[in-house]
């Protein structure tokens, strides 16, 4: 890359971020000026008020942490790990239609929140485990409607000022390390919990010949994760739950797993490890990215400390203690790194 592709690669990458963040960030400020009014309709919750923890970071500071993301983005990028970030599906007309959704949908979140109204689906007869059929994040349908997955990725990008995807693309770095010199198209790699397929969508773009198989227990969002993988040879997308995954043992080469820890039960986190562990071939590669922990951030520790209350995360607060790295090593796998990205961090391990 000459100084001169350089500095345009550089130049279209921050302002297309930057738009970004301030898309997002607006859209915050608007779903935060609608809450406000809707909330103040309501009758008071019959919970206690929610109380800020100590140590709450300002927005500067946030936005900061979200900057060094973005800086780690651009290096992974001229590094040639992956390629510059695609503008969102549908642009500027998409982003509008998403966002008049998004605010639509908002008033129901709020009364949820309000009244902490989480059961709200039908847990019997639906052939998914009572842990999952809950509204997390006091979302309308839980992850059980094609709404749900449609709406889904404007919530997140919503929540982290635009970074959701930035913090993703860290979990493409070991990938493309591993595969710098393997033929892409004898490699078996299994996504698991891919929910929406956001990070498919990554994946495909920095690895077109890829086989990947996708699973989630949601079939709308495997539905719409179908969609993102493409025809790509070997691919599919399939319902199955991470903790009975339907794949013989040492069937993939690489694993990857986006935000799904922080939603399991304790006893379940154990079965998942077990299940990644047998699924995954000797010498493959196992990704996570999931939730900071405390600790890992101590300028953000407060603001894990809130998460759980505000939104509706059962299983999060004993996720922030919460040994992974000790599970998947009594799963057999050893761990080969860690690191914090924004809100996120990432986890490597390989099967020996």
């Amino acid at each position: 890359m000459t100084p001169v592709e350089r500095l345009a690669l550089r130049a279209r990458f921050s302002i297309e971020q930057a738009a970004r963040v301030g898309w997002y960030t607006s859209q915050r400020a608007a779903g935060r000026r609608l809450a406000a009014r809707v909330g103040a309709e309501l009758p008071k919750p019959p919970t206690p008020i929610i109380e800020a923890p100590a140590g709450l970071p300002p927005r500067a500071v946030l936005l900061r942490h979200v900057r060094e993301l973005f800086a780690r983005d651009l290096a992974n990028v001229e590094a040639g790990l992956y390629p510059m970030p695609t503008l969102d599906p549908g642009g500027l007309p998409g982003l509008i239609r998403q966002r008049r959704a998004y605010l639509s949908d908002l008033p129901e979140v709020v009364r949820r929140r309000a009244t902490r109204s989480h059961q709200e689906l039908a847990r019997e007869g639906a052939g998914r485990p009572r842990y999952y059929m809950q509204n997390f994040h006091f979302q309308t349908d839980g992850w059980m409607s094609e709404t749900s997955a449609a709406l889904y990725d404007t919530q997140v990008e919503t929540l982290f000022y635009g970074a959701a995807a930035a913090m993703r693309r860290q979990a493409l770095v070991p990938i493309a390390k591993r595969l710098a010199f393997v033929d892409q198209r004898t490699t078996r790699l299994l996504d698991v919990a891919s929910g929406s397929g956001a990070f498919l969508r990554d994946l495909r773009a920095a690895f077109p010949r890829l086989p990947v198989i996708a699973s989630d227990l949601s079939a709308p969002y495997v539905s719409l994760a179908r969609k993102r993988l493409g025809s790509v040879r070997g691919s599919d997308a399939v319902v199955a739950a991470a903790e009975a995954l339907p794949f013989p043992d040492d069937a993939f080469d690489l694993l990857t797993n986006i935000y799904l820890f922080h939603e399991l039960p304790p006893k379940v986190r154990v079965a998942v490890a077990a299940e990644f562990a047998r699924v995954l071939a000797p010498g493959g590669l196992l990704v996570i990215v999931d939730s900071l922990q405390t600790g890992d951030t101590p300028a953000l520790d407060g603001l894990l400390e809130l998460f759980p209350q505000l939104f509706h995360e059962p299983y999060y607060k004993s996720y922030l203690t919460a040994d992974l790295v000790g599970l998947f090593t009594e799963s057999g796998l050893e761990l080969e790194g860690t690191f914090p990205a924004f809100f996120s961090k990432v986890f490597v391990f390989r099967k020996s």
